[in-house]
Parts: structure tokens; C-alpha cells; sequence
């Protein structure tokens, strides 16, 4: 969250603490920002769309690849985050974290396991590397990295739009749209 602070900051509440309580168990982190009294309501598209992508022109990587400086977290789950001059690794890596987790939780799926192998093998490979082949360079750009309707508001004070709850890292500047394109995303919908 500092980072997108530091490049946004009416766009980004201001981050002031973060930490592990002392309690043993359960284990609990918490996050401080500054307070927004925000609506429930979607952003005004334009505005939105306007902000984000203000941040992702304007950030830059301090290795000048994709990760970010530390592990965070998606929700509660443990992103690793480490460097990588490689998008289509990076992201093959994070997917396969997401869904070992996935496999540990729920259990063994063989058909999905299948599938998931030649989304890795083939997929991936086939969409992601071409982007960074034959001198072509991609931008590592900071990211929400979690960025949904429940995420994003509108600030009651200013009318403008405001994020939240970020898992940011360096990533291809359209990481996060993907997400946005599900029936159950509301971003440009009614």
C-alpha cells in the first residue's frame, strides 16, 4: 500500500502501521491507514480506469523486474513475490503457488490437475513469452494485485475514486483486468 500511496496518494489511503499481534494463537496481522468514508458503490469508470493506469505509467520496478521487495499477502494467502526478469515465469510461478494451496485445502482433483498442467506447460508458455521475445520489452508496472469491486470505492469527500486492500506487485500492467472480465466482477457492469 505505500508504494501506490507514494504514486497516488488520493487514490491510496496513507499506510501508517502494520505488524503481528503478540498473541500466539490465533496468529493475527494487522494494517493502519488513514480513514476514508467511502461509498459502497462502484467508481466512476473513466476516473477509475484513469487512476490505475496513472500508476501503472508512472511506476518503476527497482530491479526493473517483476515481484516486489517482500512476501505479501492476497486475502490470507502468502504471496512469494520473489524477482523475475521472466513475466511469463513470474506468473506461471504464482499461479502454481495459488494452486498447490488450492490442492492442499480441497484435496487431489485429477481432471483439474490435468488441465492445469497443460495451462503451465502450453498455455501459459504460448500467450506470456512472446511478449518479451525478439527484443520486445515489457514494463514490470506496481500493481493492486487484488483489485475487485470490494476493493474499490468512491471517496464521499472528495467524489473521487479510492482503493484499498492491495497485494501489490510488479507485474504486466493488464494483471489485474483479467479478474474484472468474470460474471461475478461488477466493474463495468450495472
Amino acid at each position: 500500500m505505500s508504494e501506490l500511496h507514494k504514486l497516488a496518494a488520493s487514490f491510496v489511503p496513507k499506510p501508517h502501521g502494520w505488524g503481528k499481534f503478540r498473541l500466539v494463537e490465533p496468529v493475527t496481522h494487522f494494517f493502519i491507514c488513514d480513514f476514508v468514508e467511502m461509498t459502497h458503490e462502484m467508481p466512476e469508470p473513466d476516473a477509475f480506469c484513469a487512476r490505475l493506469a496513472e500508476i501503472h505509467v508512472n511506476s518503476i520496478s527497482p530491479t526493473g523486474q517483476f515481484g516486489f521487495v517482500v512476501p505479501n499477502c492476497h486475502g490470507k494467502i502468502l504471496q512469494s513475490n520473489e524477482w523475475d526478469s521472466s513475466w511469463s515465469s513470474f506468473f506461471t510461478k504464482l499461479l502454481v503457488s495459488f494452486f498447490e494451496l488450492e490442492l492442499k485445502i480441497n484435496g487431489p482433483w485429477p481432471e483439474y490437475e490435468q488441465a492445469f498442467k497443460s495451462i503451465v506447460t502450453t498455455v501459459i508458455p504460448r500467450l506470456l513469452e512472446p511478449l518479451q521475445a525478439e527484443g520486445r520489452v515489457l514494463k514490470p508496472s506496481l500493481v493492486h494485485g487484488d483489485l475487485w469491486e470490494e476493493n474499490a470505492a468512491t471517496n464521499l469527500s472528495t467524489g473521487e475514486p479510492v482503493v484499498f486492500d492491495a497485494s501489490a506487485f510488479y507485474a504486466h500492467s493488464e494483471y489485474e483486468l483479467g479478474t474484472w472480465r468474470r460474471e461475478t466482477i461488477k466493474f463495468g457492469r450495472p
